[in-house]
């Protein structure tokens, strides 16, 4: 499965201890991020990450598309909600295509285990049937 993450800059440290705590799960999956959180929680994990460009310069925007040709099967999206900075267009504009697109979605830390925990015990298999790169490697 491809799992992508996202976290904003007070998000970061607990998505790292998110994956460090997972880490047994998410070794078997392929992970997607943008270029600070990928950095970040790879650094602190050893995961194998792959790096989209930075938030602001084009990675909310990758995201987006991987999103809208279902190549991403689920979204951990560690926001925050804390201040009064807006985080645009962009980063609804992704939450909606997830929801235009049946792609499962966490939020916060609570959601997230809950997803991961779903995910290693198969209950989103059924993403594979969707997602045009699994189905490219079954010809």
């Amino acid at each position: 499965m491809e799992i992508a993450l996202i976290a904003h800059d007070i998000k970061r440290e607990l998505m790292a201890q998110f994956c460090i705590a997972y880490y047994n799960i998410l070794k078997n999956h392929t992970l997607c991020a943008n270029a600070i959180t990928g950095k970040y929680v790879a650094d602190a994990t050893g995961l194998k990450i792959g790096r989209l460009l930075m938030g602001d310069y084009g990675g909310e925007q990758q995201m987006a598309s991987r999103i809208s040709y279902n190549e991403i099967d689920c979204l951990l999206y560690f926001r925050d909600t804390s201040s009064n900075q807006s985080y645009g267009e962009d980063s609804m504009n992704i939450l909606r295509l997830c929801d235009v697109h049946n792609i499962p979605v966490a939020t916060n830390i609570a959601t997230a285990e809950v997803l991961v925990c779903a995910l290693d015990r198969g209950d989103l298999d059924w993403r594979n049937y969707v997602n045009p790169i699994y189905n490219k490697n079954k010809e």
